[in-house]
């Protein structure tokens, strides 16, 4: 058996195994995960099929606090600006800062910009460890990731093979159709946020489409695609797919957002339409955004602060020797429902609507 069978054998494949696998120097195989233009494309081929073969995974030494620590880690992040992204990088940043740690953060806004990043890779050898927040990754870039040989831990989108925080997409999703189920809605559409690249799409958007899908043929609906829209993420896109809802052949009398932002413009549209919500349509997203509550939002809640702080204690963990096995399985937060006043049951009469007493926040 080659050294580099035996190794993956023995589930201890590093950057010499997958380079003796590929026939080339393990800078080489460095330069190839990284991107880096110097390498032939079929050599870098040849490196990326001698990884997936091999399942190479960074190594999960404990290298942060041993001598020659940096204390120093990298953050990625796809936004900055919006308020899960923001919210996330606050809970992170601030365990880490506490713990001692410098940070560097990596704001990468678009597919080109993401791309750019990882063919450079600014990380080589000025950080201990890195934290990814809900950050759209190809295989391409995991790799590159893990070609760094240090410790990585993500937030909402897991990378297989390291520690992860999160919360159960599918099942928020299915919580948010349920309550609008429970209250007899059957025509529930849903608003979606789109990426102007579909390669910097979240893996959160899928699981809560499906989660919406899966919800309503438990119920022994059908999806119609005609009661689904979408548009670019944040409080605008929310506006705009309601719109396209409003314009169609079927009105909804209740909608899903995939998140709260596209929740909010979603009510801005429909009361600019002269519609009354619940009284007309009914609203709720998932997110519990720090505007929800003043806009009478129903929403399923998320807890979006602990995410960071967890997912940075989890690279601590790592970065100490502290992580044993069941440090990869993804820690998955919980989710509860916020009803607030903008569900009700269909057909609600415009006039009782507004005269109803408004109901405290609880979660449920």
């Amino acid at each position: 058996m080659s050294d580099s069978s035996e190794a993956a054998a023995a589930g201890r494949v590093n950057i010499v195994a997958v380079a003796q696998r590929a026939g080339v120097s393990p800078a080489t195989v460095s330069r190839s995960l990284r991107g880096m233009a110097k390498v032939a494309p079929e050599t870098r081929q040849r490196v990326l099929d001698a990884a997936r073969d091999l399942s190479y995974e960074h190594s999960p030494r404990a290298s942060g606090m041993a001598s020659g620590s940096r204390r120093a880690v990298a953050v990625v992040v796809p936004y900055i600006t919006r308020w899960f992204f923001s919210t996330v990088t606050a809970g992170a940043v601030d365990h880490l800062r506490v713990n001692g740690y410098d940070v560097t953060l990596y704001h990468l806004g678009d597919a080109a910009i993401r791309d750019h990043f990882f063919e450079r890779m600014p990380l080589d050898a000025r950080v201990d460890g890195v934290l990814t927040l809900s950050m759209p990754l190809t295989e391409e870039h995991t790799l590159a990731l893990r070609a760094l040989d240090i410790p990585l831990v993500s937030v909402g989108s897991p990378i297989p093979g390291s520690p992860s925080a999160g919360i159960d997409e599918n099942a928020a999703a299915r919580s948010a159709v349920n309550h609008l189920l429970h209250l007899k809605h059957e025509r529930i559409g849903f608003i979606a946020g789109e990426a102007d690249d579909p390669r910097f799409d979240f893996v959160s958007s899928a699981a809560r489409r499906l989660g919406y899908e899966q919800a309503l043929r438990a119920a022994g609906l059908t999806v119609d695609e005609r009661l689904v829209a979408a548009g670019p993420h944040g409080l605008e896109g929310g506006a705009a797919a309601m719109t396209q809802l409003l314009a169609r052949s079927i009105m909804p009398t209740a909608v899903f957002a995939e998140y709260d932002e596209l929740a909010i413009g979603a009510l801005w549209a429909l009361r600019r339409s002269g519609l009354d919500v619940p009284g007309d349509v009914s609203i709720i997203g998932i997110d519990d955004h720090e505007m929800a509550a003043m806009l009478d939002l129903t929403t399923i809640a998320q807890n979006v602060t602990a995410q960071g702080e967890i997912a940075a204690q989890l690279l601590l963990q790592v970065l100490r020797g502290e992580a044993g096995e069941a440090a990869v399985d993804p820690v998955l937060l919980p989710t509860r429902l916020m009803l607030r006043g903008s569900t009700s049951p269909p057909g609600t009469a415009r006039s009782a609507s507004r005269r109803r007493t408004r109901r405290p926040d609880r979660g449920r």
